[in-house]
C-alpha cells in the first residue's frame, strides 16, 4: 500500500506532473475520490469549504460536515493520501501549525466559471 502526505496551502501548486486523466473515480458508498496527480492546487474558503483546482480547470469543492478550526486563519492543511486518491467522508486533514484534524465530507462539481469579455 502506498502511503504519500500532502502539504497543501492555498494557492500552492502540488509538485508531480499533470496527468491527462483528471476525472473524479467514484467509490464504494458514492464516495469521490479525486486523482492526487490531477489536483492543480488547493484553496481553503472558510472554515468549511475547500476548493480542489484540477488540471484542465475542473474544481472540485469539498463541504466538511462541522467546522474546521483555524482553517482560513493558517490557509492550509495536510492529509495522508493511500493509493494516490483524495476521497470524501473517508479521509482527514491536519491545519496547518495547528494540527487540527478534520474529517473531509462531501465532493461537488462547481459549475464550470463564465467567461465575460
Amino acid at each position: 500500500m502506498k502511503i504519500a502526505v500532502l502539504i497543501l496551502a492555498a494557492g500552492l501548486a502540488l509538485p508531480g506532473i499533470a496527468s491527462a486523466d483528471e476525472q473524479a473515480a467514484p467509490a464504494p458508498s458514492n464516495n469521490v475520490c479525486l486523482q492526487v496527480s490531477s489536483i492543480n492546487y488547493t484553496q481553503v474558503v472558510d472554515d468549511r469549504t475547500i476548493l480542489y483546482h484540477m488540471y484542465g480547470g475542473k474544481v472540485w469543492r469539498n463541504t466538511l460536515p462541522r467546522r474546521c478550526l483555524d482553517l482560513k486563519f493558517e490557509n492550509g492543511f495536510t492529509e495522508v493520501v493511500h493509493a494516490n486518491e483524495v476521497c470524501s467522508h473517508l479521509q482527514t486533514i491536519y491545519v496547518l501549525r495547528t494540527h487540527t484534524p478534520c474529517m473531509l465530507g462531501e465532493f461537488t462539481l462547481e459549475p464550470p466559471a463564465v467567461k465575460t469579455e
